[in-house]
């Protein structure tokens, strides 16, 4: 074992309940680990899935509302402002009042939200069920966080993995699913699935998750909150929407430097807050903060391919695309879903060998070697379909390692919190290139049919972009200081003293 893991492992503190690690008494811990697990990773790869659920329709969806094209757009925003959220507050929350809870809730969100579409076909009430799917993500940086202590030590890494796969793996899967039920049925049929699939969670989540005394209490910060939502919203929609305003427009540029107003106002309150919502004081150490930058770029990496190669494979044959329908695009690209998973224990044993920080640089160097191939390989779906799954390989070994770098290096209580920021940092680098990828797509055009579609040659530089990024991923990821074991001791220090699972 190299120094680094030897390091990374003394600064994994115990598990909450146990003695130096050992698992902790109470028969809920010793029978039930692996049916916790899948029961967590089912809950984060439904929860991911409504990212894609609507991709299918959404050409439809300015007649299927009654709206126009901008409009209709905001079905797709609303719940990417949700997650993005979600995963900082829902992490905060998790630490305060205990992960299980907040699982129901986010559980019980999802159902709500995924109701409200399906008995409706107005734009408004659409885009609150959306937002309120978005908000369900907290699910994934919750329950990553309650792998740590549900687990026992020697599974730990395998479930974060698993766990984290879940973000790739139900945003993959979602597309061709999404399509057939959209293509079989009536789409408010979409919705109706999601609605029995949360209540599934919620019912899992209720019988099989343990509970444990995990809340350490404390006074929630709602003005943090707030300003966080509003600073972040702000910022986002001006990313999203940047394309169809364009980007030099006052509006663009007014939600841009709005947001970045609110959030330097923001972080000024959440450093002179006694209970922050983030505690920016821990973030700011290097082994946080430069994973966290590491994650937006390994999150630009993994968000390019999901754009550009099923846009590749469904342009018509005469614009130089391969002519695919939306089913087929996304079979093809479901077998890198399933890679994530795959690999998902490979990068818990490497992260028990060689320690996460190495994990992670090996993961986005192989996301990387993903969009090199699908720089030279562009000219049959099968090749297509090879540099998804070799990049989607990257991203099933990378993924887990973020939040364990991140749980190594701050106290178990804000465990939750620090994870929840990870994850919106990965989706801040999703996000952005979504935009930027949007952007190099209408750079360079050809005409067919008086209909502009992105040439060749803007295809490629997708890919040499989405390597850049994954490659900057490596070179931060590298830089990133080992957590050293007096920084062990005082994560152990501050976590509480929790009495064994019921």
């Amino acid at each position: 074992m190299s120094s680094d893991a030897a390091a990374e492992k003394s600064a994994t503190p115990p598990t909450p309940g146990s003695q130096s690690g050992s698992a902790p008494s109470g028969s809920a811990r010793v029978g039930s680990p692996i049916v916790t697990v899948i029961v967590l990773c089912l809950g984060g790869l439904i929860a991911s899935l409504m990212q894609t659920l609507i991709i299918p329709i959404q050409p439809q969806l300015p007649e299927l509302l009654g709206t126009s094209v901008s409009n209709a757009s905001w079905v797709i925003t609303a719940t990417l402002l949700g997650g993005a959220v979600a995963m900082p507050v829902a992490g905060r929350l998790g630490d305060m009042f205990g992960k299980r809870r907040i699982l129901l809730y986010s559980a019980v969100l999802l159902a709500i939200g995924s109701l409200i579409p399906a008995v409706t076909s107005s734009l408004i009430p659409v885009v609150a069920g959306r937002a309120l799917q978005g908000l369900a993500m907290g699910f994934i940086p919750v329950g990553i966080s309650l792998m740590r202590e549900v687990t026992p030590p020697k599974m730990t890494a395998f479930a974060i993995s698993a766990m984290s796969a879940t973000l790739g793996v139900g945003g993959a899967i979602g597309m061709p699913l999404s399509a057939f039920i959209a293509e079989s049925y009536d789409w408010h049929m979409l919705f109706w699935v999601s609605v029995v699939l949360a209540l599934v969670v919620v019912a899992l989540v209720f019988f099989a998750v343990p509970r444990i005394h995990d809340a350490v209490g404390g006074r929630f910060d709602f003005v943090g909150a707030i300003g966080l939502a509003i600073g972040l919203s702000s910022a986002l929609v001006a990313v999203t929407k940047g394309n169809d305003w364009g980007w030099t427009s006052g509006t663009t540029l007014g939600f841009l430097l709005g947001g970045f107003v609110v959030l330097l106002v923001w972080g000024y309150f959440e450093l002179r807050t006694t209970s922050p919502l983030v505690d920016l004081r821990t973030s700011a150490r290097p082994s946080v903060l430069l994973t966290n930058i590491a994650a937006v770029a390994i999150g630009f990496g993994m968000m390019a391919q999901a754009v550009v190669i099923p846009m590749m494979m469904e342009l018509p044959e005469e614009a130089g695309g391969m002519g695919q329908t939306i089913l087929q695009a996304g079979l093809w690209m479901a077998p890198g879903g399933l890679m994530m998973l795959v690999f998902a224990p490979v990068s818990g044993f490497l992260m028990n060998t060689i320690g996460a920080k190495f994990t992670l640089a090996i993961g986005a160097t192989v996301l990387g070697v993903g969009y090199l191939c699908g720089f030279v390989l562009m000219d049959a779906p099968w090749q297509l379909a090879l540099a998804s799954l070799i990049a989607s390989a990257g991203v099933g070994i990378g993924y887990a390692a973020m939040p364990t770098l991140i749980m190594g290096s701050v106290p178990i209580t804000e465990a939750g919190a620090a994870v929840g920021l990870n994850g919106l940092m990965r989706s801040v680098g999703t996000t952005t290139s979504s935009a930027i990828m949007a952007v190099i797509m209408t750079s360079a055009t050809v005409s067919h049919g008086g209909i502009e579609f992105p040439s060749h040659s803007a295809f490629e530089t997708c890919f040499l972009v989405g390597a850049i990024a994954a490659f900057v991923g490596v070179a931060i990821t590298l830089v990133i200081p080992s957590v050293k074991k007096r920084a062990a001791a005082e994560v152990v220090t501050d976590a509480p003293t929790q009495a064994t699972m019921r």
